[in-house]
């Protein structure tokens, strides 16, 4: 598939690993010139090292917080008119939402609606005027299909699913796509840290408990993250500009519905 976006510019955030690292990956792959962030500088810069070696990209690392007013600058900084925005950050806690206060509620806010929609509203009207945009926020499974112990993700995440549903329409005749990427369980170090706690307390290895998960799928295994960045370069190509406010589910076939 040709995908056209040779010498395009993108902003990819949390991409020091997982599935952010995934879509890094996988536009420089395809010639994108890239901008990644992340908290952890030591990481980021391995990662950014990474990802030219193996594509022969260029890849600027902005160490960061990009659910911050500073990381958020920092980052356009580097890339001030970027053609690809991958919006991506780590979900809040576990728990019950009897416990959670207010900060609690605000920083899931933060992080995983308000975050995504500072950065859109720095770069939309650009792409617009440019006539190429594309927007990938990752998001979660859980916002079509809520998991009960993630109240704060499913709250925030479904928030910014339904301000993007509006907006996407609004953007779309400029050539400019906003969709979200919806992950259930891929083998990342987030799902393994998981899997740890289970895998202790019942005193089994990790990767048994991870392949248990996997076989409880009808894929009858956990995701690829390399499956996920193709996903982000499908959404991204010059050739999608017809897919609009969509949310792409990938999970293996565990969401069963007809309609998806």
């Amino acid at each position: 598939m040709e995908t056209g976006l040779k010498g395009r510019r993108a902003i990819v955030c949390a991409a020091s690993k997982g599935l952010g690292r995934a879509c890094a990956m996988a536009l420089a792959r395809e010639g994108v010139e890239l901008v990644i962030t992340a908290r952890t500088a030591g990481t980021l810069e391995r990662t950014a090292a990474e990802i030219r070696a193996a594509t022969g990209a260029t890849v600027t690392a902005v160490p960061g917080d990009i659910t911050t007013e500073a990381g958020r600058a920092a980052a356009l900084a580097a890339c001030p008119e970027p053609d690809i925005l991958v919006n991506n950050a780590g979900g809040p806690p576990p728990g019950d939402f009897r416990d959670w206060e207010r900060d609690d509620w605000i920083r899931a806010l933060d992080a995983n609606m308000l975050t995504p929609i500072f950065l859109i509203r720095a770069v939309v009207d650009g792409m617009c005027a440019r006539r190429f945009g594309r927007i990938v926020n990752i998001t979660s499974g859980s916002v079509k299909s809520p998991i009960p112990t993630l109240g704060m993700s499913n709250g925030a995440r479904a928030g910014l699913t339904g301000f993007v549903g509006g907006l996407a329409r609004q953007v779309a005749r400029h050539n400019v796509t906003i969709n979200g990427l919806l992950p259930g369980p891929f083998l990342t170090d987030r799902l393994r840290g998981t899997m740890q706690a289970q895998a202790e307390r019942e005193g089994r290895p990790v990767d048994e408990v991870i392949a248990e998960r996997g076989r409880a799928s009808p894929a009858g295994r956990v995701g690829d993250p390399e499956e996920f960045g193709a996903a982000c370069v499908f959404l991204c190509a010059a050739s999608s500009g017809f897919i609009v406010g969509q949310n792409l589910l990938l999970d293996g076939g565990a969401f069963n519905s007809t309609m998806g």
